[in-house]
């Protein structure tokens, strides 16, 4: 058997280097595929951790005082909030966010709001770390309670 010294197909130097940008672009978007725990790459992660907790329209009405139990809470996921009643008649409301990873948190139960990307736990009363790995307290969210009516200030 004798192999031909003619190239299988005639390469330019531009092919070459297109084909060279399509492997680092799909090289560079596997890179910020998600990670192990189903919410994106530690490192966009990190970054996100700076940011704030999504802004929700002032003056939105979010929910009777009825529907919010005394010692629990109840997460409003669109609004990017929690809102708390650590003890009869005092309302409280935190971001939705985990300072750890900034995973959305999904219950509120035996009085701490949990995350569940890695088991933080936060006070329903001051939103302080109560298990870690967050390293600090939930950022506070301002609302106003009318009567029996609780809205986003």
């Amino acid at each position: 058997m004798t192999l031909s010294k003619e190239p299988l197909l005639p390469l330019s130097r531009r092919s070459v280097v297109t084909a060279a940008g399509v492997v680092s672009l799909a090289a560079a978007l596997a890179a910020c595929g998600e990670s192990d725990d189903g919410y994106g790459s530690d490192q966009a992660a990190e970054r996100s951790d700076e940011a704030e907790a999504p802004e929700a329209a002032a003056g939105a009405a979010l929910a009777r005082t009825s529907e919010i139990p005394v010692g629990g809470g109840k997460i409003f996921k669109k609004e990017g909030v929690v809102v708390t009643q650590p003890t009869e008649g005092e309302f409280k409301a935190f971001s939705n966010r985990c300072t750890h990873k900034q995973c959305p948190v999904t219950s509120v139960e035996g009085g701490t709001i949990n995350c569940p990307c890695h088991g933080s736990k936060f006070s329903i009363a001051d939103g302080s770390v109560q298990a870690s790995p967050a390293p600090k307290p939930l950022p506070t969210a301002e609302i106003k309670v009318d009567g029996d009516t609780i809205t986003l200030a």
